[in-house]
């Protein structure tokens, strides 16, 4: 949703128009974690030190990405520009067992309320809530191992080292829920817009139209020196906006956080409605929509006396509201009648309302590895195996070295991929494909039919 809205903050602390922004509450992005280094394969090469053995040193690890939170960011428009962020790749090791150095981790910043989902499992990855939380949503990969790792008794001079671990990509999603401690409902028209000009600074425009409001507006409301809260006017809901219908499917989320809810009523049926009946179409669709949001403390402004020629009209439907058990407050927009009622009692309700907890460290480590789970897919006879450790595998074997293609094959032993292959119906002969790299499954002892390792051999 994309529309003309602007934030700031005067001298009283009070969110107002200073500059135009557009008002992004959704954006998908690609986050790619760096790659670790590779390792390295070197000897000593010193004066009076013959056979000075392994002096490979390991690579350096990948960069992290992480989401961070920043107040002082009122929309996702950022993300309309730059879609793709990538952390750096860490640096291969060095002879004389140098460390390559690790890869910069990146900091993507959203604002306050955001939620980070997988765009391909639609898990929820983090909950952005308070100031300065860092959530790891990538997690850079591994550097490999240098030569100087694998020296044993036996082999002295190993001539091998681990390619580095490879990152993480991924497509996420971020939606971004408002934060505000009172939630403005209503009809389109019922004067949402009116009542928070007069009690904020915020200047959402007001017009003598439906959806006026096309995205929502913040604003703090200051009773006196000390007290204050923050309020949101979101687009007018119309019966059918917990399926979709007009704007307010798009916008209710953003209630979702309130501790209290302000039901605009157009008291006066200025446009011919019936504002009870307006009351429980609005409270149902919420109850569509979610039930925890429907359950909210709510309170009832009815709005527009100004208009209303019979006083009869208006206690009948005090009456009404009343006997459900809210409380309700007869205001003017226009003239500033009973609004301070209204928002005093607001003002108790935020009160007595417990705050949510969130976790008090300011960094949330919310990353865990994939399963170690071995998937097999068979297509025309070629099996393909996917899963972490296979995929990790792979990457971190160079298959142009003999004595790496060993190790390969130890570590496909111990994995036991043999025994789910044959289980899976697997045959002499039959294709398997490891993420690209592919070879003719063989069952004999003492003979691999892995690229490279055969030459030479009688299978």
């Amino acid at each position: 949703m994309t529309d003309k809205v602007s934030f700031g903050y005067n001298k009283n602390n009070q969110l107002y128009n200073n500059e135009v922004l557009m008002f992004i509450d959704k954006a998908k992005i690609i986050v790619i974690s760096g790659a670790g280094g590779d390792g390295m394969v070197s000897f000593r090469r010193e004066k009076y030190v013959p056979r000075g053995g392994p002096s490979g040193g390991d690579g350096g690890k990948g960069g992290s990405v992480f989401i961070r939170a920043t107040p002082e960011l009122n929309t996702l428009m950022n993300f309309r520009r730059k879609r793709k962020f990538a952390a750096a790749k860490g640096e291969n090791g060095g002879a004389k067992e140098m460390f390559g150095k690790s890869g910069d981790d990146i900091f993507i910043d959203v604002p306050l309320g955001t939620m980070v989902y997988d765009q391909s499992t639609n898990e929820l990855l983090a909950d952005i809530t308070h100031d300065k939380q860092e959530v790891l949503i990538a997690k850079g990969g591994n550097g490999g191992r240098g030569n100087s790792h694998f020296a044993t008794s036996a082999v002295r001079a190993p001539a091998y080292a681990e390619k580095g671990e490879p990152g993480e990509e991924k497509e996420i999603r971020l939606e971004l829920k408002v934060l505000a401690d009172v939630g403005l409902l209503g009809f389109p028209s019922v004067g949402k817009s009116s009542l928070i000009r007069k009690v904020s600074g915020a200047r959402p425009e007001v017009a003598a139209y439906h959806f006026t409001t096309l995205t929502p507006s913040l604003g703090v409301v200051n009773l006196d020196e000390i007290r204050s809260f923050v309020m949101a006017d979101i687009p007018g809901l119309i019966e059918g906006a917990s399926e979709g219908t007009g704007l307010g499917y798009e916008f209710l989320r953003h209630v979702e956080r309130s501790k209290v809810l302000i039901h605009v009523l157009d008291a006066a049926g200025s446009e011919g409605r019936d504002p009870y009946k307006d009351f429980h179409i609005i409270n149902n669709e919420l109850e569509i929509y979610s039930p925890a949001l429907a359950a909210k403390k709510q309170i009832v402004a009815a709005n527009k006396i100004d208009l209303i020629a019979e006083s009869n009209i208006l206690q009948e439907l005090r009456r009404k509201i009343e006997a459900e058990g809210y409380q309700f407050f007869p205001i003017c927009t226009l003239t500033g009648e009973g609004i301070n009622p209204l928002l005093e009692a607001a003002w108790k309700i935020l009160q007595e309302t417990p705050a949510v907890e969130f976790a008090p460290t300011e960094t949330t480590i919310i990353y865990e590895s994939p399963k170690n789970e071995f998937i097999i897919e068979q297509d025309q006879g070629v099996f393909s195996i996917k899963g972490k450790r296979v995929e990790k595998l792979i990457a971190m074997t160079d298959f142009d070295n003999p004595v790496s293609l060993r190790r390969f094959e130890r570590a496909w032993k111990f994995m036991g991929l043999d025994k789910l292959l044959k289980k899976e119906g697997i045959q002499e002969g039959d294709t398997v494909n490891l993420y690209g790299v592919e070879f003719s499954f063989s069952d004999k002892k003492g003979c691999s039919d892995i690229p490279g390792e055969s030459e030479g051999k009688s299978c």
